[in-house]
């Protein structure tokens, strides 16, 4: 066997391996004695415990399994047959001896090297697009003729050394695997959050394409990444990958174990062989620039908490810390992972801000067919969590919490916001109305005095010149103030805008004789005091009746209206003082502005406004310039890119 292969006595002599914690103790011992630890033995280790907890469970009681035998040819037909013992009491799953693996490993080896001749390609110290795609064209031509995107347990290469089936990420590790087969320590995984490709050359500059992605209808192996990253597409997260060393695609083949054994199911003993490894390496530090696999070990002890480890919470954080650091917020699952787990916990407020930071991410992106998962991410969301929110909120003992909150609004809007911005521009639509009626039902649950207290500005600045929630620096923005009963609108800049908030100026009263300081709204809160007053003091019997009213004091009539003040402020729906502030950057929720701080809303308007399609580039491509120029000519229409047809009588 090759020199990244060999074990030590000490390593071999921990097979049988039936226990999670002899596995951590083999890799802990790989990983302190080498920098290059080997992808093809680590991956057939680990899959094979996966496959036998998870996908045959009558090989657990001894039942036969097929095993391809050791070779130094491929021979596809050869086979060996081997019984698998039942689990002992003391065993967390049966034993995994090393002859298998090893068996396993060398079949391997033997397709890698048998099928790619280097010495056709001059022995290069360095890999070319030439030897990556030709690695590429052995794992490919060698796999069945079905492509799979959706089923579990085929990422690892025990799937393919006994079943000749990978899914997409499967296909690219087993690629790197197979160069460092080759010798070549420069091929390197590129990591979005849903799709591999390769980092190659001797600055590791180079890309290309070694696997499908969806359908498998498209096969871009062997070319550069580039377009993808031209053409802003959220699979190709804006060019910012997680480029991996050998320890992080150590940590990306963990991370993609799946201990599920049925869509409800779950094996215990691989998620916590899963979750042991996770920690193994975010203690040697090879998670510190990995936020999928961050938020994976998040979810994992959110589901069993390891004893002396930090809380799943900041694990979350630090996962979203990474993304903004290390990728420039342009990865959008370390949000959802995080608001996932506020949603579990009735966190919903939190769990808002989460998905509205989401949307952030996502709103720099264009939307193509090939973002279908982060679709179906956001689909879930708008469709789904938010309103079973709004109903758990909207009745019981709730019915008085974030629906009167108005910065929960703003996450709401802003939400929206972000998934109309990155519908702008594309060539296919995001929103129809399959996602009009749950946003207008959801509107509709919080007040008008709720909505018209968000301060909401629409901005004309080309993206990334202003953040999403506070106004840009330097410039003085200009809002519209909340309307009146009369429909009558006051517009303020920014700057004046502190100065002249009505309900920031305070007053100091006594009140019962005692002296004491209190802070008193005035505008909309002391207005409901004083026709409070007013209206119980003409409605009195005493008023009809003639009766002399005794008038107390100016500052008794002053300590009146501050009581009724106070008591009437904590009956007002808007549950804080200080107004949210948010910038609507796309052209459809800019449009909606007036609509969603009317006091009663036109919902039929709403729908028919975010559904609109003005903003999608649909159609034939513009023609410009002298394109355009003979387009008049012909007599045609320069906004198409042929000539109608003429019809038919």
């Amino acid at each position: 066997m090759g020199r990244m292969a060999s074990l030590t006595d000490d390593e071999r002599r921990l097979f049988p391996l039936k226990t999670v914690s002899s596995v951590i103790s083999l890799f802990q011992s790989i990983f302190k004695r080498t920098t290059e630890p080997d992808l093809a033995l680590l991956s057939i280790i680990v899959g094979c415990i996966e496959n036998t907890l998870t996908c045959n469970h009558q090989l657990l009681g001894g039942a036969k399994s097929t095993v391809l035998a050791a070779a130094t040819t491929v021979d596809e037909t050869s086979e060996k047959l081997i019984v698998i013992p039942p689990i002992r009491r003391e065993d967390d799953f049966p034993e995994i001896e090393w002859s298998t693996v090893e068996a396993l490993y060398i079949k391997f080896r033997a397709v890698i090297k048998s099928s790619v001749d280097l010495t056709q390609y001059g022995c290069p110290e360095f890999a070319t697009r030439e030897i990556v795609k030709r690695v590429s064209d052995v794992i490919w031509n060698t796999l069945t003729r079905s492509y799979y995107k959706d089923r579990a347990h085929l990422q690892s290469l025990y799937s393919y050394l006994t079943g000749n089936k990978l899914d997409c990420f499967g296909v690219a590790l087993a690629v790197v695997a197979g160069c460092q087969v080759l010798g070549f320590d420069d091929v390197h995984l590129a990591l979005s959050e849903d799709h591999a490709w390769v980092m190659f050359g001797p600055d590791s500059k180079e890309t290309a394409e070694v696997t499908w992605h969806g359908k498998g209808n498209e096969d871009k192996r062997g070319q550069p990444v580039d377009s993808g990253i031209l053409a802003r597409s959220w699979l190709y997260v804006a060019g910012n990958p997680v480029i991996c060393s050998r320890f992080t695609e150590v940590a990306s083949l963990v991370s993609s174990i799946n201990p599920s054994i049925t869509a409800t199911t779950d094996s215990l003993e691989v998620a916590s062989l899963q979750q042991s490894l996770l920690w193994v390496l975010y203690d040697g530090g090879h998670l510190a620039r990995y936020p999928m696999a961050l938020g994976n070990l998040a979810d994992l002890e959110e589901l069993s908490p390891t004893p002396g480890r930090c809380h799943c919470s900041q694990l979350f954080s630090q996962a979203i810390e990474v993304a903004r650091r290390c990728y420039g917020n342009s990865h959008v699952y370390p949000y959802t992972y995080q608001g996932g787990y506020f949603y579990r916990n009735r966190m919903y407020k939190e769990a808002l801000e989460s998905w509205a930071n989401a949307a952030d991410a996502i709103r720099s992106y264009n939307y193509s067919r090939e973002d279908e998962e982060i679709y179906k991410e956001f689909l879930e969301i708008a469709n789904e969590l938010i309103p079973f929110v709004m109903k758990v909120e909207g009745s019981g003992h709730s019915a008085r919490s974030i629906l009167k909150d108005s910065e929960c609004f703003a996450h709401l809007l802003r939400f929206y916001d972000g998934i109309c911005q990155w519908e702008e521009g594309s060539c296919t639509p995001v929103l129809h109305i399959g996602w009009a009626k749950p946003l207008v039902n959801t509107i509709s649950k919080f007040d008008s005095q709720v909505r018209r207290h968000v301060v909401i500005s629409c901005s004309e600045l080309a993206d990334g010149e202003i953040p999403a929630v506070k106004p840009p620096e330097g410039k003085a923005e200009f809002h519209r103030e909340d309307l009146d009963a009369n429909a009558n609108q006051v517009v303020l800049p920014w700057p004046l805008e502190k100065q002249q908030e009505p309900e920031e100026r305070l007053v100091d009263s006594e009140v019962g004789g005692k002296a004491a300081e209190q802070k008193v709204l005035l505008g909309s809160t002391a207005l409901a005091a004083l026709t409070d007053l007013c209206g119980r003091t003409i409605l009195s019997p005493a008023f009809f009746l003639g009766s002399d009213i005794k008038a107390g004091s100016d500052s008794q009539a002053f300590q009146t209206l501050t009581v009724s003040g106070t008591a009437a402020s904590t009956d007002n729906p808007v549950k804080t003082t200080t107004k949210p502030k948010l910038y609507l950057r796309s052209h459809k929720m800019a449009g909606l502005k007036d609509l969603l701080l009317s006091e009663k809303l036109n919902t039929h308007a709403i729908s028919l406004q975010l559904t609109a399609q003005s903003q999608v580039q649909l159609g034939g491509r513009k023609l410009r310039g002298e394109e355009a120029k003979d387009a008049k000519q012909d007599g045609r229409d320069a906004n198409l890119s042929r000539p109608k047809r003429t019809r038919k009588e």
